[in-house]
């Protein structure tokens, strides 16, 4: 599940002269990872910025409005069989583009043949273990699709988040220890919080589309959450039921800090020598805090959504370049972030 903005998807040679390279597919995709990804060393960042158009090509056939369950299981299983090194239809851009002509995150399925042609290039190395966790993660969202779109605990939540999350906190380990001989004696240590700061940014992902995914007829939300503050899930865009429906989203907040205060360890591992791979692992969990912080008690958490500004971001951004080195500032940034509705601190 992911949350990007909407748009209108080019004709095929129109879409080769937008995006000229991966990097500007990854800008299109996603500007907060690609502010991230863009940032690392060059041998690092080139192959998370594959990896993560993978991953964005299965995430479309999850999330697509247009597909129904069963052709949502035809196309991921098409793409999962292609990571596995089956060919793509010869036609396979322009099918993409007749079911995602609304949807701008259809950018990468439609380019998936460039992405896995340039892909295939990768250092045998990191290339298998890239493609193996890519190909987990999808053939873990075809498990969910058959499953449907009911989470009934925080244990069933927690699993679909590892299949669509965790694992990419493991890949982003694997990139790090094969581009970094200091941080691969860090790598155990890492493999230990990685599904966790996996799993922050994907509940911070839930707390921000609340509505969302309701709208197109999921409810990542566990019913347990639900019955314990006396509502059902439809109740919680009504009125009446307010006080209710913000214990159900305070909830999901103070969640996603608990996972985020892993995720900080995780930044923490990062040895300071490697300070562009350890920014490029903080901003998205800062982001992701200060994200928590203005949905705490917001009412907008549920009629829209709740974001940081681009002022707050590049607070973050400037702040954290300066003095991201320190843990101990890490620590108290994180806590001021987190509790912003509570302190009244800006992000």
């Amino acid at each position: 599940m992911s949350h990007r903005p909407t748009g209108i998807t080019a004709t095929a040679s129109e879409r080769l002269v937008r995006y000229p390279s991966s990097w500007d597919l990854l800008a299109e995709t996603s500007r907060t990872f690609y502010l991230s990804i863009r940032k690392l060393p060059n041998n690092v960042g080139r192959v998370l910025c594959l990896a993560y158009l993978l991953l964005r090509v299965s995430d479309f056939f999850e999330d697509s409005a247009a597909l129904r369950p069963q052709a949502k299981l035809a196309w991921l299983r098409s793409w999962s069989a292609a990571l596995g090194g089956a060919p793509l239809d010869s036609d396979w851009g322009n099918r993409v583009a007749e079911i995602g002509a609304q949807e701008v995150d259809a950018v990468a399925a439609e380019n998936a043949e460039r992405i896995l042609s340039e892909f295939e290039a990768l250092d045998p190395a990191i290339r298998e273990p890239v493609r193996r966790h890519v190909r987990d993660s999808t053939e873990g969202m075809i498990r969910w699709i058959k499953r449907g779109p009911q989470v009934e605990t925080e244990a069933d939540l927690d699993n679909y988040m590892h299949e669509v999350a965790g694992r990419v906190g493991y890949l982003s380990t694997e990139v790090f220890t094969w581009g970094s001989p200091a941080i691969a004696r860090r790598k155990n240590d890492l493999m230990r919080l990685a599904r966790e700061a996996g799993l922050a940014l994907q509940t911070v992902n839930v707390l921000r589309g609340i509505r969302k995914d309701y709208q197109r007829g999921w409810v990542y939300i566990p019913d347990e959450f639900l019955n314990d503050a006396g509502i059902r899930s439809e109740q919680l865009f009504d009125p009446a039921y307010h006080r209710q429906a913000l214990q159900v989203v305070n909830r999901i907040a103070n969640k996603a800090e608990r996972h985020l205060q892993s995720a900080i360890a995780y930044a923490q591992t990062i040895p300071r020598s490697e300070h562009r791979i350890r920014r490029a692992c903080v901003w998205p969990f800062l982001f992701a805090a200060a994200t928590v912080g203005i949905s705490r008690n917001n009412a907008e958490v549920l009629y829209s959504e709740a974001k940081i500004t681009r002022r707050h971001i590049r607070r973050i951004v400037l702040v954290t370049s300066t003095f991201g080195w320190s843990n101990r500032f890490l620590d108290w940034y994180f806590t001021r972030l987190v509790l912003y509705n509570q302190c009244g601190h800006a992000p």
